[in-house]
């Protein structure tokens, strides 16, 4: 049971920010072990120092004196996750026995079943979500892969019509359905823009592994997805264009308020070697958060966030958590100096 992170914590009806950990990781189709997550954050977080120099500059030195609440894992959802896991991996395996996915009666059961659970999900974190919005909240979701948010982004939707995703992530995470499954880790994105209209622009960076649909979906969009190819800021850099600027970029891309989605793999993959879809290239930490200081320094509202696809390594290895609970205080911090700066 998680009682605190960073080894502080408020009553969360006293807190100035709730974070909802979300033990679930049912489609992952590669490397296991997101769901730990949230525990491993938590675990990991007693070694993060709570003052930062960097967010110090922005009147926020230390982001829990704010009030910092992590809620316990919920019983149902940490049942149904894994009832959904059990499921999906049969669903999966037979996928790849017999692409593309050709399932008897039994398998389509079995997917249909993991479909209804995270559908189910999808409406319990809305919920969540909302009544600590309604309570005048910044919330954060720690997964957990990436399909978990999608109820947040509902949730943010409905309170800040208008408002922007941006998305770090390796991925561009806009496939259909993949394997079948609707709430994919890989098709959050598709969902975003398909099924929430109020989100006005998806912004991602980081984006380093994608199918040529993907690339099409956001030709297709009129303006409505903008991606930083990784190839593309690579190329920038090598050509003289400082790092600051491409931040600045990026920023200006954004609507007046937006909705942080990471997915860990976002970064360059020394950072977080166990996450369960890896890729060569990626953002280091520096760049990241000169990303988020950037949304900031534009006077752009930060109005909730999520961290997911943290897996902890086997045999006790925390470096992805340590990673994961840094990257979480400056999500944090970044998120609380926003309020402070917005003007846009």
């Amino acid at each position: 049971m998680l009682e605190s992170i960073y080894g502080v914590g408020v009553a969360p009806d006293e807190a100035r920010v709730v974070l909802i950990p979300v033990p679930w990781e049912a489609t992952t189709s590669y490397g296991r072990g997101t769901g730990n997550g949230p525990a491993a954050i938590a675990a990991a977080s007693a070694q993060v120092d709570l003052f930062d120099l960097e967010l110090a500059g922005l009147g926020v030195p230390e982001p829990y004196r704010s009030g910092l609440a992590l809620l316990p894992i919920d019983e149902a959802v940490a049942a149904k996750g894994v009832e959904a896991a059990t499921r999906a991996l049969r669903v999966i395996e037979a996928y790849d026995e017999a692409r593309p996915g050709n399932y008897d009666a039994a398998m389509l059961a079995e997917l249909s079943r993991v479909n209804e659970l995270s559908a189910w999900l999808d409406g319990w974190l809305e919920r969540e979500v909302a009544g600590w919005l309604a309570k005048g909240k910044l919330v954060g979701i720690v997964g957990g892969d990436h399909s978990v948010p999608f109820g947040s982004l509902q949730a943010h939707a409905k309170k800040y019509p208008g408002m922007g995703v941006l998305h770090f992530d390796a991925h561009a995470d806009l496939r259909v359905a993949y394997q079948g499954f609707v709430g994919s880790h890989a098709s959050i994105m598709h969902r975003v823009m398909s099924e929430l209209p109020a989100v006005a622009k998806l912004v991602s960076v980081g984006v380093r592994d994608f199918c040529q649909a993907e690339y099409r979906a956001v030709a297709a969009s009129n303006g409505r997805i903008e991606i930083f190819w990784d190839l593309s800021l690579v190329r920038l850099q090598h050509s003289g264009t400082p790092f600051a600027e491409l931040a600045s970029r990026i920023a200006a891309a954004l609507p007046r308020d937006v909705y942080v989605s990471f997915d860990i793999d976002g970064l360059e993959p020394t950072l977080c070697p166990h996450t369960g879809t890896p890729v060569p290239g990626g953002l280091t930490f520096a760049q990241a958060t000169a990303i988020l200081a950037a949304v900031v320094g534009s006077g752009r509202r930060i109005v909730g966030f999520d961290l997911v696809e943290v897996a902890p390594g086997p045999d006790g290895d925390e470096w992805d958590a340590n990673v994961g609970a840094r990257l979480l205080h400056k999500m944090i911090g970044y998120a609380l100096a926003s309020q402070l700066s917005a003007r846009v």
